[in-house]
């Protein structure tokens, strides 16, 4: 731990961070500057570090003086941090890291030199084995067969959710965005808002189109939210608002449980759609554009195919044992 090395009463000119108000919190402005979908996973990471750095697992980021950090603090936690993660995990902690001090120079809390010494972390190197996993065709197949077997109209929306996470690359956080308006059922065009306010469309077609045309058939014409709840009862509820992130996380693992399909992610449905793709021969710059990704590098991390190819590679090799009977 690095226990002991943050007091802020060392500092007389610095407001503790637990007693200033939000607009003056580096953490706070850092986190209210990213979407909804990245702004939980970047205050966990928040949270871990501040819980490193004064040596409790219970710490608040908002509660942390980030400003009082120097750069033995901050080279000390990247030490910490790449004893306890993978390079790609540590490096998406100093990302916010280096998020939230400049957030503290910006609002005058650490002088431009302080700011740029204790950010000055070089980036981990390393390469992970991919993370998450490729969902099968028979999978998908099974999930919606359970869909489709459920005669209620969670069963007609959960389909055409599915479809449009795997036939597009949604993420969660995109699927509840959706509204009615955002889809023109005449020529397939799906109008997604993605991170940081940036927009794409996608086109559904067969499967994917014909699933959410039904749900439009039980949901009706009304504006609002493209997806709503289907209470216990089986019916509709207008007044139940935009489905949240969680309630979708929460229907997938209901749908793979019931369908005998093994555990998987959310974002999994995405990894497939981009790997599939690139299987079936689309170039990587289009799958980039259709994924939302700024740049191919991150699309790459998504393709399967060479750990794919590996396996088929492996069987071209002989060990010549004889099992014993």
């Amino acid at each position: 731990m690095i226990n002991g090395l943050i007091n802020p009463k060392n500092s007389s000119d610095l407001i503790p961070a637990g007693e200033s108000p939000l607009d003056r919190n580096p953490a706070a402005v850092f986190l209210g500057s990213l979407a909804q979908g990245s702004r939980r996973s970047q205050r966990q990471a928040l949270n871990k570090m501040a819980g490193l750095l004064i040596g409790s697992p219970a710490a608040d980021c908002l509660a942390l003086p980030w400003a009082a950090l120097r750069y033995q603090h901050t080279a000390a936690l990247r030490a910490q941090l790449i004893g306890l993660y993978r390079p790609a995990t540590v490096n998406k902690f100093l990302s916010a890291l280096r998020g939230v001090l400049k957030e503290a120079w910006r609002l005058g809390l650490m002088t431009a030199d302080d700011y740029q010494r204790a950010a000055d972390l070089e980036s981990v190197k390393g390469e992970n084995l991919p993370t998450g996993r490729q969902l099968t065709p028979g999978e998908i197949l099974a999930l919606m067969a359970d869909c489709e077997s459920d005669p209620s109209p969670a069963g007609v929306r959960d389909a055409a959710i599915i479809g449009l996470m795997y036939a597009a690359g949604l993420r969660r956080e995109e699927v509840i965005n959706l509204d009615l308006a955002s889809y023109d059922l005449g020529s397939g065009r799906l109008v997604i808002f993605g991170k940081r306010a940036k927009e794409r469309s996608a086109y559904l077609t067969n499967g994917a189109a014909e699933a959410l045309a039904d749900w439009l058939a039980v949901r009706g014409p009304a504006a609002g939210p493209l997806f709503l709840a289907v209470n216990k009862g089986g019916k509709i509820d207008p007044q139940g608002g935009r489905l949240t992130a969680q309630a979708v996380y929460n229907m997938l693992a209901r749908r793979a449980q019931a369908a005998g399909v093994a555990k998987f992610s959310p974002h999994d449905l995405r990894r497939s759609f981009v790997s599939d793709l690139l299987e079936a021969g689309a170039d990587i710059a289009t799958v980039a554009k259709m994924a939302g990704h700024a740049n191919v590098q991150t699309t790459a991390r998504y393709d399967r195919r060479p750990e794919a190819a590996k396996q088929k590679a492996a069987g071209l090799l002989h060990v010549p044992y004889h099992k014993r009977v």
